[in-house]
């Protein structure tokens, strides 16, 4: 509605024309991190039997895949520096584009090396694609609302997984698993032309866009703003950053055990292979819940202390669900580890952003992200072991329930440090 004037020395009319970028972003970001995990990640379960029956290949053999997001990890410093460098646009359109070839070559294979090699790309792709540049885009659009936004946005990872299993299943069913792997990377393709053509982070873009419709209830200065936060040098030799770095580690056991595994865990414990995707779909509805909640908890009680919380779910869920086993009762206890595994998304680059500003959020985040190369490597080859050797996946569930626990401590004792230049800030830059 225009604003009118009625006096000489009143403001003049204002008329707000278009609709906030930054809502434009949102969804783009949303969408690029969502179908990109939902289609790696969650949908991972719903090709391991037809790749055993074609090929003959172990449970182990396939889930070895999973180790190559190690790849993810070692490249995440390099994405976090060309995104605090070149912005998020190219970075994302680049990591989309190897995600969909990774697709495209899981389409064609004949032998395992080259399962392993798709996976390789695909994996370098991951970073670039969904957590860093989210958080960037969120901070910046939408500073003194990050924490309710980044839970909207991530939200996007769990309604990946709510559409992209039921789809895979529907186009290996009707066309088999290389017709789903098709798929998949022409809708990874499209979402690299929409981010091309309207994702944008300079404040530059973000002031422009002020006078549109709906836009925040901000000035340029709220929030951690581009141009403030500690170098990557100075956290290094804070304990706060190894206490983050612990807790950044262990949600990757959710997405390279838990996530993966847990329709081949349905399945041992003699439900259905239907049933079984829906419990995928369950897991998903709640986390879609769980980051909208904790995203907005966070503004309340701080990142870092959601996050504590956060992980203390799902390590209770995990035993949970060893004890119930395939009782109607482990639909409830999926709900309820959903209500923690999905918030990770949302609260990861929130507590970097939270304790050290966006100055330098990519690099200190990308640095953080390589402590998820352990839960990479090590695993999916243990929990494909343990279920060879025992049948089930009990043993591998309660060591994720041990690690979880001590993420959540890793939390708590991460206390965010004084603002940079501060007479405190400077005395804690000691090393642990």
């Amino acid at each position: 509605m225009a604003i009118t004037s009625r006096g000489a020395g009143e403001t003049s009319p204002v008329k707000r024309r278009g609709l906030y970028n930054g809502w434009y972003i949102a969804l783009f970001a949303s969408l690029a991190s969502g179908l990109t995990i939902g289609t790696s990640n969650y949908a991972f379960g719903v090709f391991i039997e037809p790749l055993e029956n074609e090929f003959g290949w172990s449970r182990t053999q396939i889930n070895t895949a999973l180790t190559l997001g190690v790849a993810s990890a070692l490249i995440s410093p390099l994405i976090g520096r060309w995104l605090d460098r070149f912005g998020s646009r190219p970075v994302m359109v680049g990591s989309l584009a190897l995600v969909a070839a990774g697709f495209f070559i899981y389409a064609g294979m004949t032998t395992l090396w080259q399962f392993y090699a798709a996976s390789f790309l695909l994996y370098l792709g991951l970073p670039g694609a969904t957590m860093i540049p989210s958080g960037r885009l969120i901070s910046i659009w939408f500073a003194s609302t990050r924490g309710r936004m980044m839970g909207f946005v991530t939200a996007g990872n769990n309604l990946g997984g709510l559409t992209m299993v039921p789809l895979a299943a529907l186009v290996v069913g009707m066309s088999g698993w290389r017709g789903g792997y098709v798929t998949f990377g022409v809708v990874v393709l499209v979402i690299a032309v929409l981010v091309l053509l309207f994702v944008r982070d300079s404040q530059g873009d973000v002031t422009a866009a002020r006078a549109k419709r709906w836009a925040p209830a901000e000035s340029d200065d709220d929030g951690p703003g581009a141009a403030v936060g500690y170098s990557l040098g100075d956290v290094m030799r804070m304990k706060t950053f190894y206490f983050l770095t612990v807790g950044h580690a262990v949600p990757a056991f959710s997405y390279s055990v838990v996530l993966t595994q847990l329709i081949p865990h349905l399945e041992s414990q003699g439900i259905s292979s239907g049933a079984a995707s829906t419990g995928v779909m369950l897991l998903a509805i709640f986390g879609i819940a769980s980051k909208i909640i904790f995203g907005r908890l966070s503004e309340t009680i701080t990142a870092r202390w959601a996050m504590a919380i956060s992980l203390a779910i799902q390590s209770a869920g995990l035993v949970l669900l060893i004890v119930v086993g395939g009782s109607n009762a482990v639909w409830v206890v999926i709900a309820f580890y959903g209500m923690g595994f999905g918030a990770m998304g949302a609260l990861i680059p929130l507590t970097v952003t939270e304790a050290y500003g966006m100055r330098h959020f990519g690099s200190i985040l990308g640095v953080t992200s390589m402590a998820g190369v352990m839960p990479m490597v090590v695993g999916p080859p243990m929990a494909g072991i343990v279920f060879d050797t025992y049948g089930n996946y009990d043993v591998a569930f309660a060591i994720m329930a041990v690690m979880f626990a001590i993420g959540a401590l890793a939390m708590v004792l991460a206390r965010r440090p004084a603002p940079p230049g501060t007479t405190v800030a400077k005395a804690s830059l000691d090393r642990p």
